[in-house]
């Protein structure tokens, strides 16, 4: 990935990562054969150098982490949520919009 400000979250990690984050924190869920998760993540990158030290914002490979996408119902990729207080505050699934992505992070901010 292009972008350091982009987060790799892990089955180990989500719950310190994720769920008890004291900024809001967006998971992109993706996986290496899905072309619309790839056609993301120019999105991601962009909003993860922007919202740097006021979100978290990060991916996590479905393929690789089942663990959390089983427990969260993860049926379709892309799937993004956006967490706050370690609750989902919005989930969108398939292409979205920058815009959208940085309304909810910042209703969550």
């Amino acid at each position: 990935m292009a972008s350091d400000a982009v987060l790799t979250f892990t089955d180990e990690g989500f719950q310190a990562d994720v769920l008890d984050s004291d900024v809001p924190v967006l998971v992109d869920f993706w996986a290496e054969w899905c072309q619309p998760c790839k056609m993301l993540t120019p999105t991601i990158e962009e909003i993860a150098g922007e919202y740097a030290g006021r979100a978290k914002v990060g991916k996590m490979n479905i393929d690789d982490h089942k663990e959390v996408a089983v427990s969260r119902n993860i049926q379709s990729i892309p799937t993004v949520l956006i967490f706050k207080g370690g609750e989902v505050a919005n989930t969108f699934v398939g292409i979205t919009s920058k815009d959208e992505m940085a309304q909810a992070l910042d209703a969550a901010l």
